[in-house]
């Protein structure tokens, strides 16, 4: 394992500059030339795990992407990089989790083997994982803005799928709707579901259309962002379809002023939530508000 953070990398030589039992690397605020960071990894034959968090890449005049490469790569946590282009070719990758970064296009070139695929206020206008995603088993997007039938387009073939949570995602194109009845049908292995609620415009995504239910489905989170009257109806659609259901979390923004009418409204929600919960005695109920 190396460790390295605020430092600066220069001239590195691949030649004479091996790790040869080197598995984990983490570079933290470390300036470093693209080539450079390339030249890096592919001193590192047996490297399963990378961490670049904050890292200041040099670019030639010519060279507008960033292109690493590792045929034994495992894991990626990638946090606050900006780059126009990012391409990473790892034929064994199980983890690509990317935090707080823009990015114009980033390309994952692999084998299929992708398994845990998490992006959190990741700014990127191509986005690529390529078209093998049939092991992927859990998909985590929050504070993102997605183009849906593309996205969905990459993630439909993963029948393996367990966990799914698309949090605070805002859609490209206002009248994109995500529904159960698409999650339930291309997905039948998923376990955890976890959607935040979004009303836009009197369209409510992630809609209840469809009649399939999500059979294996044991944990359920929920959270609004905005509530109103129609959120507990949600609830109750989402519960409905949920036979094996044993916790539910749910997640809510509370001001610190509200109107009286923003009071009864949330007085009512929770009145909703007790009565309903009754005929669900059997799922543990907890709730979360920030």
């Amino acid at each position: 394992m190396l460790v390295l953070g605020h430092n600066s990398i220069t001239g590195f030589e691949p030649k004479f500059q091996r790790f040869p039992c080197l598995k984990s690397l983490s570079l933290s605020y470390v300036s470093i030339s693209a080539l450079d960071l390339s030249l890096l990894l592919s001193a590192c034959p047996k490297i399963e795990i990378l961490e670049l968090v904050s890292p200041e890449i040099a670019m030639s005049d010519a060279q507008v992407t960033v292109v690493l490469s590792s045929p034994t790569l495992k894991s990626i946590y990638a946090e606050r990089i900006s780059l126009e282009k990012f391409i990473l070719e790892a034929d064994s990758i199980q983890r690509l989790h990317m935090k707080a970064c823009a990015l114009e296009v980033f390309e994952l070139i692999g084998k299929g083997t992708l398994k845990h695929f998490k992006i959190d206020d990741v700014s990127v206008f191509h986005l690529d994982i390529g078209d093998t995603v049939e092991n992927l088993e859990i998909v985590d997007i929050s504070n993102f803005t997605i183009i849906w039938p593309k996205f969905y387009q990459m993630i439909s073939r993963s029948s393996k799928l367990r966990r799914l949570r698309l949090w605070d995602v805002i859609f490209y194109d206002e009248d994109e709707i995500v529904d159960l009845e698409t999650i339930a049908v291309c997905f039948p292995q998923l376990s955890h579901l976890s959607l935040s609620y979004d009303l836009r415009d009197g369209v409510l995504h992630y809609g209840l259309q469809g009649s399939s239910h999500l059979e294996n489905v044991t944990f359920l989170e929920l959270g609004w962002t905005l509530i109103n009257d129609l959120f507990i109806r949600w609830v109750e659609g989402l519960l409905k379809r949920c036979p094996s259901l044993k916790k539910l979390v749910i997640h809510g923004v509370v001001s610190e002023a509200k109107t009286h009418e923003e009071c009864q409204t949330f007085a009512n929600f929770t009145s909703s939530i007790v009565q309903f919960m009754r005929q669900y005695m059997y799922v543990e109920v907890q709730f979360e508000y920030e």
